[in-house]
């Protein structure tokens, strides 16, 4: 099972659109075929941001944080300052510390990845390579 990072535009494209690309990924999760890494800095953040948008519902999401999908090492998100949004940054700094893709549809991000050392993809990209992956 692929461990993945997933950035918060995620999982807000997944809740406006159940079919999406993103909520296949959720769902992958949610099926045990990936595992979600995260800690608490990128956990938060995405708590916030769903708990702010009346449409979205943190409760549909939580369980899929998981205790071993917890990613407790150091991470360094100031390593990552060529990434234009701060809050960006802890996505990247944990997609690297943990050695997992990144899944974001935040164009900046995508853009300087390989600038900074990270495999960020597409929520479709995601999904394509696991389809790959899988023959």
């Amino acid at each position: 099972m692929e461990g993945v990072v997933i950035d918060t535009n995620v999982f807000v494209a997944a809740a406006f659109n159940p079919r999406s690309a993103s909520a296949r990924i959720l769902q992958g999760i949610r099926e045990g075929r990936f595992r979600l890494i995260w800690n608490e800095p990128t956990r938060r953040e995405i708590e916030m941001i769903l708990r702010r948008i009346p449409q979205l519902d943190w409760g549909r999401v939580a369980d899929l944080f998981r205790p071993e999908g917890e990613f407790t090492g150091p991470v360094d998100p100031e390593a990552f300052a060529v990434i234009e949004d701060p809050d960006d940054r802890k996505f990247a700094a944990l997609s690297v510390a943990a050695r997992a893709p990144l899944v974001t549809s935040d164009k900046h991000v995508l853009a300087q990845s390989s600038a900074v050392g990270i495999e960020a993809v597409t929520p479709t990209a995601f999904l394509a390579r696991e389809r790959t992956v899988d023959r």
